[in-house]
């Protein structure tokens, strides 16, 4: 185990490893799995398991096992394979010699069908997915019998072995469990082992043209890996049964299924179906935009391996289903970023300062540190100040109200690590009646954001030199959907999505300092979030993009609360 002064928290698969260890149920033993299906990326819900699998073998001094779950060819691709390798191995975990496909026991898995088959536990069946369906029943009714329920074991042999070799057409065929089809639990009434697919496998070519069913594959390969305790999400409880069935029929070492609630997260959809319905609906740029719940989405964006390590940890493991805000995942992004990220000034939204009393050939150059609060931290930058500026516009009003601390017509601010400046004047288009151009004064007597009289000034704003800054993109992710349950939204869930979920800001002023930030890079941009220089898209003294990682605090709820009340 770990530490004492670095032991996690407990929870109840915790607990239930505690106790087989005093026991010795397993020979002290803990073997764990993460089983991806690769048929897309991977989302903040597999990270929870992933942080889960890994982080007990990491306590136990046990191994995690990293399995595909490659049984259905039609779906799944090399793409999604490499995809969840670079996840895991980004998250901080590594499996090591224990990399594992659902295809390495093909064999192995047919063999045991045959021998259910001859056990007269298994039954090849003619109706199709739908009959079965149909006859399956419900809660409250039992299922019908197949009319081929009751075949003998040779013609169920022969069948089996054709379907094999190919001789039928997709949904032609299908090998059931002869279970019960009266069972309280519908998943024991005679489910589906194996399915007629005639396509290549990515792994094993053409050599197959039946595949094995989730239910069947996974407990086997569970068997045949030696796994301990498998530690699954509660939509499988109901499955433990047939999990438990199969090992039993077939007399094979039998792991432990154990059940927890996955993880359910505000403004996202987790379905991986629904994420490639918005990759493949143009809706998003593909699985890695930043708007994403994927792990690839949530690295482009800028979140770091510790801050969803952090949250995973912080959200817990439980039995029960719940809903966890957004708002935990930002914190826990922030609380992350707040002690490693350099603080530096972005104009996002220009509005051009001319300090008409500063000498137009003057150029002041300021030290600004990038930890203001630990200032030896990192040091610091020069920043230069001169007669133009940029400051955000949301950052004068002609008319403000009072609590209104920011530039206004007669009143003075302090400009971040430079002077006082008091605003004169402020030019209109003539056309537009837009605001295009402030007059503003400086007190010379106040450089690096003092005045020597003691007055004090309740606004201070940030800004960048209008002759030394860079051009920039900056990206403004925010909530892909606006309702917090996007699919419990009644007609298509697809209209929910926040139009204001992407936000450009096409003329962007950074300081100079950015001119080298690398691809990957983050930064804080003072006042107005984390920023990450984008991993494909950035270029530096060429083209510069960053996306915003979070906001410094959560705007969105108190713009819900705004609305609410209005």
């Amino acid at each position: 185990m770990s530490t004492a002064e670095n032991t996690p928290p407990s929870n109840f698969i915790r607990n239930i490893i505690d106790e087989d260890m005093a026991s010795g149920k397993w020979g002290g033993r803990v073997v764990t799995r993460f089983p991806p299906e690769p048929n897309g990326y991977l989302h903040i819900g597999h990270a929870k398991s992933i942080c889960l699998n890994f982080g007990l073998a990491r306590d136990y001094q046990g191994k995690c096992h990293l399995r595909f779950d490659d049984t259905n060819p039609t779906k799944e691709d090399v793409e999604y394979v490499d995809s969840i390798q670079e996840d895991v191995r980004w998250l901080g975990f590594d499996w090591g010699e224990n990399r594992f496909y659902a295809s390495d026991y093909f064999d192995q898995l047919y063999d045991f069908a045959e021998r259910l088959i001859k056990a007269g536990k298994a039954y090849v069946d003619d109706q199709s997915a739908e009959q079965i369906r149909a006859t399956r029943g419900t809660l409250t009714a039992p299922g019908v019998d197949s009319p081929w329920r009751d075949r003998s074991v040779e013609e169920n042999l022969d069948l089996f072995r054709r379907m094999r070799d190919g001789e039928f057409a997709d949904g032609a065929k299908v090998l059931r469990a002869k279970i019960d089809m009266a069972a309280p639990n519908i998943v024991l009434r005679d489910p589906t082992l194996y399915r007629i697919r005639r396509v290549s496998h990515h792994r094993t070519g053409d050599k197959w043209r039946i595949y094995p069913m989730y239910d069947f594959t996974h407990c086997l390969s569970d068997s045949i890996e030696g796994i301990t305790h498998s530690i699954c999400t509660l939509e499988f409880e109901d499955n433990r049964a047939l999990y438990d069935w199969v090992l039993d029929q077939l007399g094979v070492y039998h792991p432990q299924q154990i059940e927890f609630a996955r993880l359910n997260l505000d403004y996202t959809v987790m379905s991986k179906r629904k994420l490639l319905t918005l990759v493949e609906g143009g809706h998003v740029s593909g699985w890695d935009d930043p708007r994403m719940p994927t792990i690839a989405g949530l690295r482009r964006r800028g979140v770091t391996p510790q801050a969803i390590r952090d949250f995973c940890e912080v959200i817990g493991v439980g039995k029960s289903q719940a809903w966890i805000g957004l708002d935990k995942l930002e914190n826990a992004i922030r609380n992350d970023l707040n002690t490693k990220t350099p603080r530096v000034m972005a104009v996002l939204d220009p509005l051009k300062v001319v300090i008409t009393n500063y000498p137009d050939d003057q150029v002041d150059e300021l030290s600004a540190p990038y930890f203001p609060d630990d200032p030896p931290k990192m040091g610091a930058r020069t920043v230069p100040f001169c007669r133009e500026l940029y400051i955000e516009r949301e950052d004068f009003m002609e008319d403000p109200p009072r609590k209104y601390h920011r530039l206004a017509p007669g009143r003075e601010v302090r400009l971040r690590w430079a002077y006082f400046i008091t605003c004169q004047e402020a030019v209109k288009d003539p056309a537009t009646g837009r605001i295009v151009e402030l007059r503003c004064t400086y007190d010379p007597a106040t450089k690096g954001g003092d005045a020597p009289d003691g007055r004090k000034v309740k606004g201070t704003i940030h800004w960048v030199s209008a002759r030394h800054c860079l051009e920039a993109q900056a990206r403004l992710y925010d909530r892909l959907f606006l309702d917090p349950r996007p699919e419990d939204v009644e007609g298509d869930w697809r209209e929910n999505i926040n139009p204001q979920s992407l936000v450009v800001m096409p003329t962007a002023k950074l300081e100079p300092s950015l001119a080298q930030a690398q691809p990957g890079e983050r930064f804080q941009f003072e006042r107005k979030g984390y920023f990450i220089a984008d991993a494909k898209e950035h270029q530096p003294d060429e083209t510069l993009v960053f996306n915003r990682i979070v906001g410094l605090r959560d705007s969105w709820a108190k713009m819900v609360r705004k609305n609410e009340v209005n």
